[in-house]
């Protein structure tokens, strides 16, 4: 009991000392004063609750999914159709009534048609997401399952979460909430962002880059009234482009998309102008150069989210995979523009259906209350340990004070957040820290009313305590653990103070204090304890 070794000392106190020099930039912070420059500043950071910032709800439209999957269908169609050798031809497509009908020219060509068709049907795992059936001897439908919408519901709201995610971790904001809320919403809290129009604007972008060739022989007068050949497109040009209030025909096929994109970077140009410079990956940069080099001196429209932003000509071949894009940017455009095509196309458009914005001031509140909260529990945990414990109460309030600098240096180290019901972690912490020092010293007390001497009774104490601590902090880990792992927001908030108040409470109330207590029997020898 007395034996300490030196390196034993040296690691507790080197482990205690260190985890509470982590945790000084976090008090000076939540102090309000100034952490010197100069200094490494690990700091505790403050979630949505306590810091404000914005809460945005977004919400996907699940019939532009039936409209997405009917165009791909489509396009799936007509290029495995028109492949197959000798080649099947159709017409009449259409996609209306949520379902993709059209005729085969031939026959003799249906079942070869339904026999190509068929790999199309099934998605992953062998759902059926397609049923297929054949009228009037040449008219093919092929009509989505239910079961094929939800699974590409889900995986469109999945494919945005991540995309959100990395987009708003581009804008170097610290520990952004981004969850899944039923089948077709997607919550958004960016904890101290003072700005929520740019989180809008960042996460409403669906950021789909296309390039397609230009009809130059389209009428205005046509394009006015909306009429163009079998095959085009029609695109408005976007409202600062230049050209606002007028349109272009576009071929649907041919071009390219932006799919293959690896980068996008804001940038300036020789003429000083705002640009995106993008680069595709080596397929993406093979089908930029072809389509550059087979249609010099032709325009090719540059489409975002369905509005032309520039239609230059194509000067020459356009090789290793390199282009930018010009527009009337700023800084600023440049900057959101290359931030959403570097994080990918939204697979679905997300319009924000709910706007919160939590000031710092509730936040500032909050956190005040929280500290008065922590300071009057544990001012009377003290007053209520000394008188009751003496000298061993003593030991147990140091370690109580360490215990939560320990969790503040250890949450500023992993760069954590610290949310409202975290701070309730924090007060259940120090009631958890305190049960095992209570623990503890009840059963000296019990040692030394069966009669053994003080060194035995301290020694028995504290072996016979820490079981029933453990074993009471493996249950409680076990919970925390749980909390975290299914929990979202405010709950891993929790969780996360709760699992790590639970070492170090169990650091400072045991192996701490024994420490202090060995020191104290072995220089005082003393021949009775007051408990």
């Amino acid at each position: 009991m007395l034996e300490f070794p030196l390196w034993k000392k040296g690691w507790f106190w080197g482990l205690t000392l260190a985890l509470t020099v982590l945790a000084l930039p976090s008090l000076f912070s939540l102090s309000g004063a100034r952490w010197p420059a100069a200094l490494p500043d690990p700091e505790v950071n403050l979630g949505l609750d306590l810091a404000g910032g914005s809460h945005i709800l977004l919400e996907a439209d699940p019939a532009e999914i039936v409209s997405q999957r009917l165009r791909n269908m489509e396009e799936s169609v007509r290029s495995t159709l028109g492949r197959a050798e000798p080649q099947i031809r159709i017409g009449d497509v259409s996609t209306a009534d949520r379902r993709l009908s059209f005729m085969v020219e031939s026959v003799a060509d249906v079942d070869r048609a339904r026999e190509l068709l068929e790999p199309l049907l099934n998605g992953e795992g062998l759902v059926r997401e397609w049923n297929l059936s054949v009228v009037d001897e040449t008219r093919i439908i092929l009509t989505p399952t239910e079961a094929g919408l939800d699974a590409a519901l889900n995986a469109a709201m999945d494919s945005s979460q991540d995309v959100i995610d990395r987009r708003i971790n581009a804008l170097g904001t610290r520990e952004p909430t981004i969850i899944r809320q039923g089948d077709n919403r997607i919550v958004v809290q960016v904890p101290g962002l003072q700005d929520p129009e740019q989180v809008k604007e960042l996460v409403g972008r669906t950021a789909k880059l296309e390039f397609k060739l230009v009809n130059e022989n389209a009428l205005p007068s046509d394009l006015a009234q909306g009429v163009v050949e079998p095959g085009q497109q029609i695109f408005p040009y976007a409202p600062d482009s230049g050209f606002a209030g007028q349109s272009l025909a576009v071929y649907r096929l041919g071009g390219i998309d932006g799919s293959t994109l690896v980068r996008a970077q804001a940038s300036r140009n020789q003429e000083n102008q705002d640009v995106v410079v993008i680069q595709f990956d080596q397929q993406g940069g093979n089908r930029f150069a072809k389509l550059t080099s087979e249609n010099v001196g032709k325009q090719f429209a540059i489409i975002l989210d369905g509005e032309v932003i520039s239609a230059p000509v194509i000067q020459d071949q356009i090789l290793g995979g390199v282009s930018e894009i010009s527009g009337n940017f700023t800084p600023e455009t440049a900057q959101q523009l290359a931030i959403s095509l570097q994080s990918g196309a939204l697979p679905v458009d997300l319009t924000v259906v709910e706007e919160r914005t939590v000031g710092p001031d509730l936040g500032a509140e909050s956190i005040r209350l929280g500290i008065i909260a922590m300071i009057v529990g544990s001012v009377a945990v003290i007053v209520l340990m000394i008188a009751t414990y003496g000298r061993f109460g003593v030991y147990a309030m140091i370690a109580l004070v360490f215990n939560v600098l320990m969790i503040l240096g250890i949450m500023a180290a992993m760069n954590t957040t610290l949310t409202l019901p975290g701070i309730a972690g924090f007060v259940l912490t120090i009631g958890a820290a305190v049960d095992a020092n209570v623990l503890i010293n009840e059963r000296i007390r019990e040692e030394r009313k069966r009669g053994r001497r003080v060194i035995a009774a301290v020694e028995n104490g504290y072996k016979e305590a820490s079981r029933a601590i453990f074993d009471a902090n493996i249950t409680n880990f076990i919970a925390g653990a749980l909390l975290f792992m299914f929990g979202t927001g405010p709950i891993r908030g929790f969780a996360v103070v709760l699992v790590i108040g639970l070492f170090t409470s169990v650091f400072t109330a045991v192996s701490l204090t024994r420490m202090w207590v060995a020191g104290w029997l072995r220089k005082a020898r003393p021949q009775d304890i007051h408990l």
